[in-house]
This record gives C-alpha cells, sequence and structure tokens, in this order.
C-alpha cells in the first residue's frame, strides 16, 4: 500500500491527516488498455482501424511514450469497460461502424480511455477516425482517395489511402494499427492493415491492435491483417472479422461478396499490481507473474483494492 498528499481544502473521505498534509491510501496499478476494432468496409473496402491502445508496460500506441502507473483508492470500486468491435459493411444496406472504447473509471480515479478503432470505407460510405484510423475505400476513378486519421493522437496510427491509375475501381487502403500506418493501395495491390504493438503486461509477449486488410478489385488477393489480430481483406469473399480481445479491424470486402466487411475484434483491458484485488466483478482472469497480480478483463467489470 502506498499514500499519495492532498492539500487541505481538496480532502478524500479515506483521507489520512499527517502534519500539515492530508493523505489516501491506495495501490500503483499498471494497466492496458484496448478499445474494440473497426469493422471493414463493403466492397473494394478499406480495412478497419484497431482500437486504441493505451499502456503503462514495454509500449503504447501511436507511437506515444509509455504512460505512468496509477493509484487506485482503496475500497473503490473502480469500473472497467471493454469495447466491442464494430460491425462491418454490408453492401446492400449501409457503412461499416466504429469499434467501442474501453475505460478504466472511478471515485477518486482520473478516468483513461482508449478510442474505439475507425471503420473502414466503402463504396456505400465513408470510413472514419479512431483510436487508429479506417482504410479508404477503393473508388471508381483514377487518382487518390485519403484514408482515415488516427483521433486523439497517441494511441494508433491513420489508416492507408487509395491510389489507383485504372479507371474501372480501385483496391482499398489497409486499416490502421497501434503500431504503423495502414498500408497504401495500389493498381495491383490491396493496403495491408498496420501492425499492432507488443507489450508483456500479462505476463508473457502479446501483440494487440493490427488494423484490418483492404478488399480488392484488381488484385488477385485481399491484403494481409496487421500483427496483432487484424482481418484480412477479400476479393471474391466477405473481409476477415479481427481477433476478439486483441482489438483488431475487420478486413475489407471485395468486390464481389455475399454480405460485407469483417467485424472488427473486441478489446481488452489488462490491470496488474503488487497487490491482489479485494474484490472483482464481471469475471476477469487472474494470474500472477513474479511478485504481480493480473487482471484481464475480457468483459466490463470492476475491481476494488
Amino acid at each position: 500500500m502506498s499514500i499519495t498528499s492532498y492539500k487541505t481544502g481538496n480532502i478524500s473521505p479515506s483521507s489520512i491527516l499527517v502534519g500539515n498534509d492530508y493523505y489516501f491510501p491506495g495501490v500503483m496499478v499498471d494497466y492496458l488498455i484496448v478499445a474494440g476494432g473497426g469493422g471493414g468496409g463493403t466492397r473494394m473496402g478499406g480495412g478497419g482501424g484497431a482500437g486504441g491502445l493505451r499502456s503503462t508496460v514495454t509500449a503504447t500506441g501511436g507511437g506515444g511514450a509509455l504512460e505512468n502507473a496509477v493509484k487506485f483508492p482503496s475500497g473503490a470500486a473502480i469500473t472497467v469497460t471493454v469495447g466491442g468491435g464494430g460491425t462491418g459493411g454490408v453492401w446492400s444496406s449501409g457503412v461499416a461502424t466504429s469499434g467501442g472504447p474501453s475505460s478504466i473509471s472511478g471515485t477518486g480515479l482520473t478516468t483513461i480511455t482508449s478510442a474505439g478503432g475507425g471503420a473502414g470505407g466503402g463504396t456505400s460510405g465513408a470510413g472514419a477516425v479512431g483510436g487508429s484510423g479506417g482504410g479508404s475505400a477503393g473508388q471508381y476513378g483514377t487518382g487518390t482517395s485519403n484514408g482515415y486519421a488516427a483521433s486523439p493522437a497517441g494511441q494508433g496510427f491513420a489508416g492507408g489511402n487509395s491510389v489507383t491509375t485504372y479507371s474501372e475501381g480501385a483496391n482499398g487502403g489497409g486499416g490502421g494499427g497501434a503500431g504503423a500506418v495502414g498500408g497504401n493501395s495500389s493498381t495491383t495491390t490491396a493496403g495491408a492493415g498496420g501492425n499492432g504493438v507488443t507489450t508483456s503486461i500479462s505476463g508473457s509477449s502479446v501483440t494487440y491492435a493490427g488494423g484490418g486488410g483492404g478488399g480488392a478489385f484488381q488484385a488477385e488477393t485481399g491484403a494481409a491483417g496487421g500483427s496483432g489480430g487484424g482481418g484480412a481483406g477479400n476479393r471474391i469473399g466477405d473481409g476477415t472479422p479481427g481477433s476478439a480481445n486483441l482489438g483488431g479491424g475487420g478486413g475489407g470486402r471485395g468486390y464481389e461478396g455475399s454480405t460485407g466487411g469483417g467485424s472488427g475484434g473486441s478489446g481488452v483491458v489488462i490491470l496488474r499490481a503488487t497487490q491482489a484485488a479485494a474484490s472483482t466483478t464481471g469475471s476477469p482472469t487472474y494470474t500472477t507473474s513474479g511478485s504481480y497480480h493480473i487482471y484481464k478483463f475480457t468483459g466490463s467489470g470492476s475491481i476494488t483494492y
């Protein structure tokens, strides 16, 4: 257990007076917060962007610096929200949707949120910005169609562009990943999904938040998804879904397919501290590694130290 100072006038209900300062007891906690990935676009669709990734261990998304561990107040139930993956775009009826945000929040704690991955663009509608941005759809006519930005910054990368010199149609760009920009397409290739980020917070090395691959028109095949759960794009068929609990983006649908783009993968929240929790809800997986007590949430719940 550790304590943090609060000056007189900003007093927690559980505070302790030491000299002229007030303190409250708490536990320092490392975190990995990955949001849900965006769905892949339909028909020559762009890949879905990976869910935003924020971490205090090994690496974080968007090329940013590692974040600092946070203090969870003792006895306070901290809410853990795990975002779901977005839906893939359907050729006959609609656009892809972005992934849901993941977060930790509660009394005495500043809310920490990772943004859902942006939807991939499709010929039925535009994609979206997100924790990592969605890839651009292949368009009819020559030129460049830009992918979608990562927003807010520091959680992932932008989606790839669709570039073609062929007037009949183009291949989709790749969705952005937590570790790399989505690949641009060309006249002959679809854009690959951006790679994710590898972290060892769970006690072993795991890669999260890869972008979805773009769907194809001229190319023989769709593009590969990024490492960390990104779904592959397709040419004759639907996009591949992103991997559950890795926050991967869905792959883009090809020129022909029965349904549409692949759905995004759901997110995950992992918390670790040198003290075991007093209680949890939502059935997180509990493991230990060295002196750390680790709680992996694949669905929403709460934790109290």
